[in-house]
């Protein structure tokens, strides 16, 4: 191995859409549920293990400020308390059935992770962006940002929103984290040229790009970092090495001794035994999970009884040859290229945890390997890289995203590409309101209105809806949630540009939609730099 480290960076992204508080037992709540007890607070708790035992995790993890304000909120701590609750229930009445001594012992492991959250919620007051904010403190970790309501920058069809968006974000950090954004993740590292000055204008230093972006003009290739024309500075995933973390069926969590995800006892059971638990009189997923994948060919009602012992094992040798693969390629493009590669990896946190598992476990075990064997690899966040960094090549990056054949066909396609008319229309009539009234003296229901309004449009503009609608099953939710801001917003332009508000109506959007306290519609304004 060569003596020469290579430079690893750790990307988590952390979305999920907003839920307004009325959704009761649904379906997005359960989302929010499991990415907490399945994702985050595992996350949180392998970062507690290793910065008491001395090791630096080094990650870097954007969190959406959707994402962010449902870890916040009393509400959505009040429902996961009840969520934890009820599954330990189900729990133990699934102990007294089952006769099978290997699921009686994966049944005390589910219970014990629930019972875990429930430990934590209350060490933090239920708020789990406090630990977040200590581990970023003390330096273990960045904090970076990505879009207000994680849209898609390049498909807004005003600036006057793209930077709305972006600024809207940065003072939703700044408000959540006291302190300064440095970062920015790009949603679906969606990028143009076009959105690089409202990135500098909100004073963000650096941001992440798909290898796409890079086409075939670079000189050092995607491992290094660059400059851009506005003078920001941007990394590239490597796709290569991230597969091997992310894809199910190329990479480690296909392996045949892991959870199988799909397999679930909430098709399994009888309906009116889970709905006790579930509160739903349909069917669902219950995180309660038995089998293993054992081959991504075998049907799941033939999938064998998971064992954790053996995922466990797994789980150190898949850390160790991912970490192989990390410095053979160092090592490679240090002899061709004559640098120290920065090998970027970046992510969906709720990879690690809700759809692979032993993700936690995996993240933990390279950690602690790096630090253990003395491996010549280092992990930096991008601000470490940067301030390590002298001077870095002015290059101009392509337009791109992660998305499927690089470009935008995800979020803009046959399936979603009807939303975009009314999403355009709401858009224009928006910016033309603010205009008009950003140098008025508004009494405070046609300011609030105002706001609202801006709210509703953020809220549109999220690139879940078009994703949903793109693979499939949540395609009539999606439709439903971008219909309903449409719908809100439209009132609302009809309402302020009558002079009439109806502040009954209001009160309630305004309660169901209840994001970014900060907001002050003039963000929006043409030539703003509020």
């Amino acid at each position: 191995m060569s003596s020469n480290k290579v430079y690893l960076v750790l990307n988590l992204h952390a979305h999920l859409p907003y839920i307004p508080p009325s959704a009761s037992a649904s379906m997005e709540e359960n989302w929010f549920f499991e990415a907490v007890i399945e994702s985050y607070i595992p996350l949180i708790k392998m970062m507690e293990t290793l910065t008491d035992e001395g090791i630096r995790p080094g990650l870097t993890i954007s969190i959406s400020p959707t994402l962010g304000a449902m870890l916040e909120s009393e509400e959505m701590e009040k429902k996961l308390v009840k969520y934890a609750h009820s599954r330990i229930e189900l729990c133990e009445k699934e102990q007294e059935i089952t006769k099978d001594h290997r699921i009686s012992s994966l049944i005390l492991m589910y219970k014990s992770l629930y019972e875990s959250a429930l430990e934590m919620i209350p060490r933090y007051s239920g708020d789990l962006i406090t630990p977040l904010k200590r581990f970023q403190h003390n330096g273990q970790i960045e904090i970076i940002t990505t879009s207000a309501t994680h849209a898609v920058l390049p498909l807004i069809s005003k600036r006057e929103f793209v930077k709305g968006q972006i600024m809207v974000a940065c003072e939703d950090y700044k408000d959540r984290f006291n302190r300064e954004v440095s970062g920015f993740w790009l949603p679906e590292c969606a990028y143009s040229p076009s959105i690089e000055k409202d990135l500098k204008l909100s004073g963000i230093k650096y941001f992440f790009l798909e290898s796409y972006a890079a086409g075939n003009s670079f000189s050092n290739s995607v491992f290094s970092s660059y400059s851009s024309r506005e003078g920001l500075k941007y990394f590239f995933r490597d796709s290569e090495i991230s597969r091997y973390v992310w894809s199910s069926s190329f990479g480690y969590p296909g392996n045949g001794v892991y959870r199988e995800f799909y397999r679930d006892i909430g098709y399994d059971r009888d309906i009116s035994y889970l709905s006790a638990y579930t509160g739903t009189s349909f069917r669902s997923p219950t995180g309660l999970k038995y089998h293993k994948i054992t081959d991504r060919h075998t049907p799941l009602e033939k999938k064998e009884i998971y064992i954790y012992e053996d995922a466990q094992s797994q789980v150190e040798k898949d850390a160790s040859d991912f970490l192989s693969k990390i410095i053979a390629k160092g090592n490679l493009i240090g002899e061709k290229k004559g640098i120290r590669p920065v090998i970027v990896n970046c992510f969906d946190a709720e990879l690690f945890g809700h759809w692979w598992f032993e993700g936690p476990e995996f993240l933990e075990n390279v950690i602690r390997k790096i630090r253990q064997e003395r491996l010549p690899v280092q992990i930096v966040t991008p601000s470490e890289y940067l301030s390590l960094t002298s001077s870095l090549p002015a290059q101009t990056p392509e337009v791109s995203s992660w998305g499927e054949k690089g470009y935008f066909d995800p979020w803009m396609d046959k399936s979603n590409d009807f939303i975009y008319p009314d999403l355009y229309e709401i858009t224009s009539k928006t910016i033309s309101l603010v205009d008009r009234h950003k140098n008025h003296d508004l009494n405070n229901v046609f300011r609030r209105a105002l706001n609202q309004l801006c709210r509703e449009v953020l809220l549109a503009q999220s690139s879940d809806w078009p994703f949903m609608m793109y693979t499939g099953p949540h395609r009539e939710y999606a439709q439903k949630r971008i219909s309903t801001h449409i719908s809100n917003a439209i009132s609302l332009i009809k309402e302020i540009s009558e002079k009439n508000i109806d502040e009954k109506r209001l009160m309630a959007v305004e309660k169901e939609h209840n994001l970014f306290r900060n907001m002050d519609f003039r963000i929006f304004a043409s030539g703003s730099s509020l």
